[in-house]
């Protein structure tokens, strides 16, 4: 069983310290090649399916989050107002109001729905220190977000097609989902008070459910408290469950903000404002990451993608041109040379890269490197373009295997 806390420290991912603040980890440049890449693939999979990237302030007056229905129902989870100017201002704890206000600024048309919007964009949530812990629950979190702006007939499939991308996403990234949860209110005020909305958008998420064909359960108090949800939970190594991914329905804040479209008729109507988060936030999944594979990230992660090995001191200027092209093709590599030990030591110590580029006297003069895999798999010498060509082709596919 891996701890993240543990291991992500040990391996220069990310560390944290009094003077920043507890829940606020900051990111070593290892780390930031993990999560650089896992955003990356987050914009490239959205682009692909049809969203359009915004960016959008971390801060907000009062008034915004008192329209969205967060002050009355979420103020508990938000750092306290600035006063700023005569105004409040307010750090932020979810990216949904400033996109509803990004969506009413333009008029739209029937035509253009659904209007898919999405952002990794940074959040704040007033978390207590008794549970904060490493990357997986903090106070300033790199939100993976979007909204689709539809109209009620298009809810469903695009519900249906956000499920889909996050079952992709955790494809690319070698993990699986524990379990799936439809999560309801429960009693009490956190909720929106409309009976009506509730029913409509539990009942689209349940058909949605049923038709995946995924087996999920239902969970009365884990709603958002302007709708329900689908989470998508995932476990660790101790069977502790955590939310990644969701999607959720939201009848209610395209009326706090007075959202429309102009439908076929010439009349306005109000669009549905569905929530959905891939891979939730950055911090978490990265954390996840880490525990799942132990830090032997699939080689389109790996933050040191090959580690070349001249195997003395006389194969290091071959050694620096091979890396110079690893670097001119976008792959992460580096050199572990002579000083840093024997041949096996220099293995030993890169055993979680995905691949050992050994370079000795033979291969060198013959243009040859041999390749060795994470798994113990050794390669005959083969020449370097096509060494190259099969890891950056294995690193473009996003692939979990080591081999193409």
């Amino acid at each position: 069983m891996h701890d993240h806390r543990k291991l992500g420290r040990e391996l220069d991912l990310f560390d944290t310290d009094p003077l920043i603040g507890a829940g606020l980890p900051y990111w070593l440049p290892d780390g930031a090649a993990v999560r650089h890449a896992l955003e990356e693939y987050i914009r490239t999979a959205e682009q692909r399916a049809g969203y359009r990237h915004v960016y959008s302030p971390v801060l907000g007056k009062r008034e915004l989050y008192e329209i969205s229905g967060h002050w009355s129902h979420y103020s508990d989870d938000m750092f306290p107002p600035m006063d700023l100017g005569g105004e409040q201002m307010v750090l932020r704890p979810s990216l949904c109001p400033h996109h509803a206000v990004i969506y009413r600024s333009r008029s739209h048309s029937y035509r253009e729905l659904p209007l898919r919007m999405a952002e990794l964009g940074g959040m704040y949530r007033s978390e207590l220190s008794g549970v904060l812990g490493g990357l997986t629950r903090v106070r300033s979190i790199q939100l993976n977000d979007a909204h689709i702006f539809c109209t009620p007939d298009q809810v469903a499939e695009e519900a249906r097609a956000a499920l889909e991308l996050i079952g992709a996403a955790y494809r690319a990234l070698g993990i699986g989902a524990a379990r799936y949860r439809l999560s309801l209110p429960g009693p009490g005020g956190k909720y929106v008070d409309d009976p009506g909305m509730w029913q409509r958008s539990t009942a689209v998420l349940t058909e949605v459910l049923d038709r995946s064909g995924v087996p999920y359960e239902a969970a009365g108090g884990e709603a958002a408290f302007y709708g329900p949800k689908i989470d998508v939970q995932v476990a660790d190594g101790a069977g502790r469950e955590s939310t990644l991914s969701t999607v959720q329905i939201d009848f209610h804040q395209p009326v706090r903000f007075g959202l429309h479209y102009i439908g076929a008729d010439g009349a306005k109507h109000r669009p549905v404002m569905v929530h959905r988060s891939i891979i939730g936030s950055v911090e978490r999944a990265v954390a996840h990451l880490i525990e799942a594979h132990g830090g032997a990230f699939p080689a389109w992660l790996a933050p040191t993608q090959l580690v070349i090995l001249p195997v003395s001191g006389a194969e290091l200027p071959e050694a620096e041109v091979f890396a110079r092209r690893c670097a001119g093709l976008g792959l992460r590599a580096g050199i572990a040379g002579p000083e840093r030990g024997s041949l096996g030591a220099r293995v030993r110590e890169a055993r979680l890269v995905p691949g050992q580029v050994v370079i000795g006297a033979r291969e060198a003069a013959e243009g040859l490197v041999a390749l060795r895999l994470r798994d113990g798999t050794r390669l005959d010498p083969r020449p370097a373009d096509e060494v190259l060509a099969r890891i950056a082709a294995l690193v473009e596919a996003r692939s979990i295997e080591l081999r193409a």
